[in-house]
């Protein structure tokens, strides 16, 4: 009998969530939980009514958030082969600046 696949995926080890990025703000700012929290959602919320108002939003040595076009196109549905046309959308995408291309580097 052949060994089945997980559905599962593989828990991934160095991940920062919400709350520890908070948690970091909070400590490297000088800032309680609570202020660090209303600072994260204020920048959240400012970049995505930036978004929806066709703004790109630009933070120098950090990277650009902006939306981009994607085209109607053809598709097939995985499960049964069958033909599809996937609607044209927007999508939000981020490129990273050069000082964090080279911090992570």
């Amino acid at each position: 009998m052949a060994a089945s696949k997980s559905l599962t995926k593989p828990k991934k080890e160095n991940v920062m969530n919400k709350s520890q990025l908070i948690a970091k703000i909070a400590t490297d700012a000088g800032l309680t939980k609570v202020q660090a929290t209303a600072a994260l959602q204020a920048v959240e919320v400012g970049i995505i009514e930036a978004l929806v108002n066709g703004d790109e939003v630009t933070m120098v040595g950090f990277g650009t958030f902006k939306v981009t076009e994607r085209k109607a196109k053809k598709g097939r549905n995985p499960a049964t082969g069958e033909a599809i046309q996937i609607p044209a959308k927007k999508a939000p995408i981020f490129k990273a600046g050069k000082a964090l291309k080279d911090a992570v580097n």
